[in-house]
């Protein structure tokens, strides 16, 4: 033999033991996969189980709501020639009979703004009704009225209106801006 023999000799086998090699591994790739799949799922379900119970008696703090206003309204006053700045929004005879509380927030521009909001609701049949929500600030506040506070309207069904009102005789100054936002019925 020479050394043309033995190098080639040697190099069948190391090529049939690196391709032998390659199947083992490609063989223990194919079982490795399904094993970890199967491991997270059942660390999931392991912790799920152990979260629903640690948290079973406790309420998830959540809401339903229809929104109303996806963008920030802007009621932007000046009193010299008007005596009040309303934002208003036709509810088109909604049906509210399942909703309870009117949600939103508000915020003045200025930091010495001392503004009083008049919100108001109409229905179809002209019954109107309003709160007043006071000294709202420079800093987003969220708010949640109760639709029992508007105590003149007696029926849900047919809602034509809400408006939000700055009037003269509610505003520190004789002009300024209240942004309203996130405006939201719940139930």
């Amino acid at each position: 033999m020479d050394k043309k023999d033995i190098y080639e000799h040697l190099a069948n086998i190391y090529l049939d033991a690196s391709s032998k090699r390659k199947k083992k591994d490609k063989r223990l790739l194919k079982f490795s996969k399904p094993v970890f799949v199967i491991s997270i799922f059942l660390i999931f379900s392991i912790s799920s189980i152990i979260f629903n119970n640690f948290h079973k008696n406790k309420p998830l703090n959540s809401e339903t709501a229809l929104f109303i206003s996806t963008e920030t309204a802007k009621i932007n006053f000046n009193f010299n020639p008007a005596k009040k700045e309303v934002y208003s929004i036709n509810l088109n005879k909604l049906d509210m009979d399942k909703f309870k509380t009117l949600g939103f927030s508000l915020k003045t521009k200025n930091y010495g703004d001392s503004i009083n909001l008049r919100i108001e609701f109409t229905n179809s049949f002209k019954e109107k009704s309003e709160i007043y929500i006071k000294e709202i600030s420079h800093k987003w506040h969220d708010y949640k009225v109760n639709f029992a506070d508007f105590k003149k309207i007696t029926d849900w069904s047919k809602m034509s209106n809400l408006s939000f009102t700055v009037e003269e005789w509610n505003a520190k100054e004789d002009y300024g801006v209240v942004y309203i936002d996130n405006i939201r019925f719940l139930r």
